[in-house]
């Protein structure tokens, strides 16, 4: 049992680690900021593209922006977790 609680303790300080974390998602000046648990904490949209644009187009950035931090969160995440947990669970593929 003693693996189990040590993995379980790992988990929760690389969500801790990770809340810590933060990366972008940009598309054509549209900046997104997502933690490294995938939440997002901040947009940006700059008031040329508010002015310039139509709904549409503020929206397809926005999503792109957020897909982008989403992605790039993600990719944080699971390095992290795989670090964390590096010696701690047996090599089970998959994991």
């Amino acid at each position: 049992m003693g693996k189990l609680q040590e993995a379980q303790q790992k988990m929760e300080d690389v969500k801790a680690k990770l809340d810590g974390i933060t990366v972008l998602g940009y598309a054509q000046g549209v900046k997104v900021t997502v933690n490294g648990n995938k939440v997002v904490t901040n947009v940006e949209i700059p008031q040329m593209i508010i002015d310039d644009g139509d709904k549409e187009d503020i929206e397809e950035l926005f999503l792109l922006a957020v897909n982008r931090g989403l992605e790039s969160a993600d990719k944080v995440s699971q390095a992290e977790g795989a670090s964390a947990m590096q010696g701690v669970l047996p090599n089970i593929p998959g994991m």
